[in-house]
């Protein structure tokens, strides 16, 4: 009986996976050839006829649907093996920032690499996924990483690498034309050089991954065991990590980086019951290929218009909520895994007195305040920025100061309090350093609603953009603290459901920016966050009044979040209620960001930085930690706009993208400060 289960279940799982891939290549291909009879089609697919019609379904066609098979394929077996490599189920190509870290280096070959290498995308991609992979891997504690850490870690050096990804894409938007929708994952392909040159490789790859299974399998018995059984452990998880990142990289290569598909498949095999790679492994190939040739066809489906929508964003659309229910499923497993990691990098040596830490904090806000009035294209003018200052006579700096820089510069200075403060208090309620607003999905959220009011809502006035952004970030949290109520706000789980959240977000928001043919320079300046051409009027709407209203109510707060962070049945047994102030905190620093999202746009890395920075120096007194980490996070922003304004003058640098450049090599040395689980 167990045997003919098992064969009906070969049957479903392969002969239904078969028959439905072969059911969505037929609907991709009317959908293709919808003003094409049919007769023509069919000669084209037997190699009759040789009209124009007939080469554009053998040659255009017909490649995307193969290629589509091929990545889908690739992408899902490279999920299994990093699953089983790292031990993690929410290990897959995109989690774990190969993905990103695969198109940076693409981008940067094509902007300085030699001519040579611009035609060799998968050297690039295949460099770029290696240095992710492995960065991840020992920031996140090498073989003692947990599922929560990697996580965190995989999604920061995602954010890291597409803000590098997105200056380049800036400032070389002739060198770097057309890659925007590929850099969203596109299958659209003009003939069968990427198929002639991916599938020999798959195959091959795909060939030893299966030679690989029976000892993948010993390794699901764990290091010590596979040893005992005669296995060379370090040998064949060298081979499996070579193997993943190459697939990866050949489909990064030549359809731009497709999320979530080494998730889904891998975990919908498993809940088939395949667990040996014997089995697991083409399972989940032939339902990767399903899936991504269905998220092609749900893509159009969308877009009747054939309007080009990445396809990476349908599967973000589709991988975000079954993250969400992966976490869910195993919020009990993820849950113990966060209570054992730490990434705090604890303090400095240095034992400075908290007033001189805090005067100083104060005097870093000041320089970078007037650094930012005397900075311009023609350099730093401190003496007429001083002469300005402090006399009445009218001139062209006094002009410049005051009308063009004055407002913008306190505009930067405001939000950056903001995001410092939305960054401490998600720190705070979630328990977990890593957390910030652009991690959890609050600036994705804005991002949406801003982008729904310019384009979907566009008889509106842009007045309703900033309001956009504030429904956005609040339905982003509201959507967030619903799935950890039902979790009982367990922080690990938390804060990786926000990285669900935010995958979806900006699946969106890659959709609205395609469908409205958006030059991708501009969504890119958008979307990075820029101070330019903010003022007193956005100071004055979004700014001032926000930071006076929250501060106080934030104070009031910080010393039961210094109890909250001994642990909840620490915390309830000293009288907080924890999920009332997890609640009051997450609304206090929902606002607080979509306040700052309104007037600056998604700048990122403020509100993880300022905070870490105030711990370094004061511990981890919430109490003291809070006005340093606002006094540092405006000094940041200020020093951010400052830069953008001046390195490529007359050219901006928009400042969310100077901040990431700041807050990501920091980032790096938090993470390598801290200490790994054991």
């Amino acid at each position: 009986m167990n045997a003919l289960a098992q064969k009906k279940k070969a049957v479903l799982t392969f002969g239904g996976g078969t028959a439905l891939l072969l059911f969505l290549v037929a609907a991709h291909l009317l959908q293709s050839s919808q003003d094409m009879p049919f007769h023509l089609v069919w000669e084209a697919l037997l190699n009759n006829g040789d009209t124009l019609q007939h080469n554009i379904v053998q040659s255009i066609y017909l490649p995307r649907i193969v290629i589509g098979i091929i990545a889908g394929a690739a992408l899902a077996a490279a999920g299994v093996i990093f699953q089983t490599l790292t031990k993690n189920p929410l290990a897959s190509p995109s989690t774990l920032g190969v993905h990103s870290g695969a198109y940076f280096f693409v981008v940067l070959g094509t902007v300085a690499g030699p001519a040579w290498l611009n035609d060799n995308g998968f050297i690039l991609a295949f460099t770029g996924g290696t240095f992710a992979a492995v960065l991840v891997f020992f920031l996140a504690g090498g073989h003692n990483a947990t599922p929560v850490r990697m996580a965190l870690a995989g999604m920061v050096l995602t954010l890291m690498f597409t803000s590098f990804t997105s200056t380049l894409q800036i400032f070389f938007e002739y060198e770097t034309a057309g890659l925007f929708l590929w850099g969203n994952g596109t299958l659209v392909q003009q003939d069968w050089n990427g198929v002639l040159f991916a599938l020999p490789w798959v195959a091959l790859t795909a060939l030893l991954v299966l030679w690989l299974s029976k000892k993948m399998d010993v390794l699901l018995l764990g290091e010590d065991q596979a040893k005992t059984l005669g296995e060379n452990v370090r040998l064949v998880q060298v081979f499996m990590f070579f193997a993943a990142v190459g697939l990866t990289a050949l489909v990064v290569s030549v359809v731009g980086p497709v999320a979530f598909i080494g998730l889904i498949a891998p975990h919908l095999m498993k809940l088939a019951g395949y667990q040996l790679h014997g089995l697991l492994i083409p399972a989940s190939m032939l339902w990767g290929a399903n899936i991504l040739i269905g998220a092609d066809v749900i893509g159009r489906l969308l877009d009747p218009s054939l309007t080009e929508l990445p396809v990476g964003s349908i599967t973000a659309l589709i991988g975000a909520p079954w993250l969400v229910w992966l976490l869910l499923r195993n919020r009990s497993r993820f849950a113990s895994n966060g209570k054992k990691d730490s990434l705090s990098p604890g303090n400095l040596s240095v034992n400075v007195p908290y007033p001189v830490i805090l005067l100083g904090s104060l005097l870093l806000l000041i320089i970078a305040f007037f650094t930012g009035l005397a900075g311009g294209s023609n350099g730093f003018q401190f003496v007429s920025t001083w002469n300005a200052l402090l006399t009445e006579e009218s001139s062209g700096q006094s002009f410049i100061i005051f009308d063009l820089r004055l407002g913008r510069i306190l505009s930067a200075m405001f939000a950056g309090i903001l995001l410092a403060l939305s960054g401490l208090l998600f720190q705070g309620i979630l328990r977990n350093p890593l957390a910030d607003p652009s991690i959890i999905g609050v600036t994705s959220g804005a991002g949406v609603g801003a982008l729904t009011v310019m384009f979907i809502l566009s008889g509106f006035s842009a007045a309703w953009i900033p309001i956009g952004a504030i429904i956005g970030s609040f339905i982003t949290v509201a959507i967030l603290l619903f799935f950890s109520w039902k979790t009982q706000f367990q922080p690990a789980v938390l804060a990786l459901m926000g990285i669900g959240i935010s995958a979806a977000g900006g699946a969106i928001t890659q959709i609205l920016i395609t469908r409205s043919n958006m030059n991708a320079a501009s969504a890119l300046t958008w979307l990075s966050g820029s101070t330019y051409a903010t003022g007193f009027s956005e100071l004055q709407q979004f700014l001032v009044w926000p930071v006076i209203l929250l501060i106080p109510i934030s104070i009031i707060l910080m010393n039961k979040l210094n109890i909250l962070s001994l642990g909840d049945q620490t915390a309830i047994g000293l009288g907080v209620k924890t999920m009332s102030v997890r609640l009051l905190a997450a609304i206090l620093a929902t606002f607080s960001s979509a306040m700052a999202v309104a007037a600056v746009g998604t700048i990122g890395f403020i509100g993880l930085v300022a905070p870490h920075l105030a711990r370094l120096f004061i511990g981890h007194d919430h109490r003291k930690v809070l006005p340093v980490a606002l006094l540092l996070g405006a000094a940041l922003l200020v020093f951010a706009d400052t830069a953008g304004r001046m390195i490529l003058a007359p050219k901006e640098i928009p400042s969310g993208l100077v901040a990431a450049v700041i807050g990501a090599p920091f980032f790096l040395w938090l993470m390598g400060r801290a200490p790994k689980s054991k």
